[in-house]
């Protein structure tokens, strides 16, 4: 959800390979904060920006079943036929084309302490030089005694898959604060986004942590503390900042999601095949994607979240016009046009999957107010204002089923598609 604050400020956002394109950062109203603009006609299809995260960190449970992904920009690291092989637990699975892979092992860096893995020397260089050297536990990396350890560990034994947030985001935001130079740039940096007021707050870490939300958080206040205590922010480790630094990264926390087998079939997608030829390796896909959905369940990509600046202050709507994507297999997000943008209109994205936005207004009410805390008004909600406040029966059994899951399991921005 968009900041609360009123700045106005404009962006030239240079995209390679295309023309410069304009945006501005402007407050929209007290419910809604602030908003992003177009200053100048963006067509359908167009990238609008291209942006980098001020962190990022893959989620626990995830790198711990072996997704494997850079620890700064989280590329996948396995080569596409490897990422086949473990998701559909066929050891002997071989892809076709496998030149069309673009996974470079021999590029591939390890932290020469812990042995963390980086797709490449700038991404371990990046890392190092803005917060590894703070989080890095040397030769400690497996021991469970280590006080960053024990948070992971905490963190996992009450935040189950799937997964929509990371602690380790948090770790990384003080880590950063712990090696910059310039200490107050980082603080402001991170100031930007969205501000709750404390019955707010105490909601979104409800929904992330479930009922016994109180003594969980303060178990994590106690091992945060004791693992990575910062003067310069003492603010984010009393319990009311903790709560505060918690919601922050529910709210804005923007997901990522990368995958070397996607980057594969959209290589595949792009060959110039005769008609046979792509009759049998869209059915070789097609059937890679049932083995994979039948061993591994909708957990596909490498996944993690981010702390987007541009991308946090972009509001929802039920009909955006604007969608999300990681296209680059690392954590640089893409904003692209989904119709034409007129100069001056609202940049909009969806805070719901595709599936969500179907339901009828009631339910995406229910979600976002669950789970944003705002109510949407946007044009397709209030063509529907007349629509009673029910369900209908398919939705209502979905919704039964999704009670039966993780209480998180909703929250978060969509896990876009590669």
């Amino acid at each position: 959800m968009a900041a609360s604050t009123c700045d106005v400020f404009s962006f030239c956002v240079g995209v390679a390979g295309r023309a410069r394109v304009s945006v501005e950062v402007r407050f929209v109203s007290s419910a809604k904060g602030k908003g992003l603009f177009a200053t100048q006609l963006i067509r359908k299809g167009e990238t609008i920006f291209v942006e980098r995260p001020l962190v990022a960190a893959q989620f626990l449970w995830n790198a711990l079943y072996r997704y494997r992904a850079c620890d700064h920009c989280l590329r996948a690291l396995e080569k596409a036929e490897e990422n086949a092989q473990r998701l559909t637990g066929k050891p002997g699975q071989v892809l076709p084309h496998p030149e069309l892979c673009t996974v470079r092992k021999d590029l591939h860096q390890n932290c020469p302490h812990c042995q963390v893995m980086y797709c490449s020397a700038e991404c371990r260089l990046a890392a190092t030089e803005q917060y590894h050297q703070v989080l890095c536990p040397g030769p400690s990396q497996d021991d469970p005694l280590h006080p960053l350890n024990k948070l992971q560990e905490a963190w996992r034994s009450i935040h189950y898959p799937p997964e929509t947030a990371s602690i380790m985001l948090m770790a990384r935001m003080v880590a950063t604060v712990k090696q910059a130079k310039d200490k107050d740039r980082w603080i402001r940096l991170f100031s930007q986004f969205c501000n709750k007021t404390a019955n707010e707050e105490e909601e979104i870490v409800h929904k992330l942590l479930g009922d016994k939300f109180k003594g969980q958080l303060e178990l994590l206040r106690r091992l945060f503390t004791e693992a990575l205590y910062e003067e310069a922010v003492s603010q984010w480790f009393t319990p009311d900042g903790f709560r505060s630094l918690f919601a922050l990264v529910g709210t804005n926390g923007q997901g990522i999601g990368t995958s070397s087998l996607s980057q594969w079939v959209h290589a595949c997608d792009a060959l110039e095949l005769k008609p046979q030829d792509r009759e049998q390796l869209d059915i070789f896909i097609d059937q890679l994607y049932k083995d994979i959905e039948a061993a591994t369940g909708e957990f596909l990509n490498c996944e993690g979240s981010g702390l987007f600046v541009l991308q946090s202050c972009c509001n929802h709507s039920c009909v955006p016009n604007a969608e999300t994507s990681f296209p680059e297999n690392n954590f640089l997000l893409h904003v692209t046009a989904l119709e034409d943008i007129k100069p001056g209109e609202e940049i909009c994205i969806s805070y719901l999957d595709c599936c969500q936005r179907e339901r009828s207004r009631h339910s995406r009410h229910k979600i976002l107010r669950e789970n944003y805390l705002f109510v949407c008004s946007c044009p397709k909600c209030l063509a529907e204002a007349d629509e009673p406040n029910v369900t209908s029966e398919e939705e209502e059994e979905e919704e039964e089923e999704e009670e039966g899951e993780p209480e998180d399991a909703e929250l978060g921005d969509e896990m876009t598609d590669m």
